[in-house]
C-alpha cells in the first residue's frame, strides 16, 4: 500500500494517474494547501520542502522499512521502476523518458506556475512578469510541439514523460493558450484526456476539493 499526500494541483495530478495507470494500491491524504497544511509537523517529516506531492510506500521493493519520497518527479520515477511500467528498459528510451521528465519539473511546471500566478492570482497585475511568464510558458509550448509533432506520446511509447507534461497543459486557457496554434499538442492532450486512468484522476480531484 502507498500513501499518497495530495492535493489539486498539476503536480498531484501527475501521481494518481501514475497509479490508476499502473493499478497499484494506494490511499489518498489530503493536504489542503489552502490551509496551510503542507507546514505540520507531520508532513514535514515526509516533504521537508513543505509541497505535495510525497508518498510513503509501505512494501517497497527493497527493504522493509516503509520508504518516504517527495518531489514528483522523483516519485514518478520511482514507482515507475517499482511497477516495472511506463518507462523504456533500454537505455536510450530510458534517458529519453528521464530528459523529458526533468524537463518538465525544470521548465514547463515552473513558468507555466508563475505566469498562471501573476495572470491571474497576484494582487498587483505586474506587466512585466507577466509578459516574461506568459512568453516563456508560450517557447515551451513550442518546444512540445515541435517534439510531439513526430510521434504520438512525448518518448516514443506513453510514459511518466506524458503523465507529467499532461496536467501543465490542462490549464492552458488560464494561460491564454490557444491549442489551435499548437495542432500536434492539441492532438495529444485530447487522446491522453481520454484514457480511463486521466479520467479517474481527475474525478478524484473534484471528489476531494469540489472547489
Amino acid at each position: 500500500m502507498i500513501d499518497l499526500y495530495y492535493w489539486t494541483t498539476p503536480n498531484g495530478h501527475k501521481i494518481t494517474i501514475f497509479l490508476e495507470e499502473a493499478g497499484l494500491p494506494y490511499r489518498i491524504i489530503p493536504v489542503n494547501i489552502a490551509k496551510n497544511e503542507q507546514f505540520k509537523p507531520d508532513f514535514l517529516q515526509i516533504s521537508p520542502n513543505n509541497k505535495i506531492p510525497a508518498i510513503v510506500d509501505h512494501s517497497p521493493n527493497q527493504g522493509k522499512e516503509p520508504f518516504t519520497l517527495f518531489e514528483s518527479g522523483a516519485i514518478l520515477l520511482y514507482l515507475a521502476k517499482k511497477a516495472n511500467q511506463f518507462i523504456a528498459s533500454d537505455a536510450v528510451g530510458y534517458y529519453r523518458t528521464l530528459e523529458w521528465l526533468i524537463w518538465q519539473n525544470a521548465g514547463l511546471g515552473p513558468m507555466c506556475g508563475q505566469a498562471n500566478h501573476f495572470m491571474n492570482f497576484a494582487p498587483e497585475k505586474i506587466p512585466y512578469a507577466i509578459e516574461r511568464y506568459q512568453k516563456e510558458a508560450k517557447r515551451l509550448y513550442s518546444v512540445l510541439e515541435k517534439q510531439l509533432s513526430a510521434q504520438d506520446y512525448i518518448a516514443d511509447e506513453y510514459s511518466i514523460a506524458d503523465m507529467a507534461c499532461y496536467p501543465w497543459i490542462v490549464p492552458h486557457k488560464a494561460l491564454q493558450i490557444n491549442l489551435d496554434d499548437y495542432p500536434a499538442i492539441k492532438r495529444w492532450f485530447f487522446n491522453l484526456r481520454e484514457r480511463p486512468a486521466i479520467q479517474k484522476a481527475y474525478a478524484l480531484a473534484k471528489e476531494i476539493n469540489p472547489t
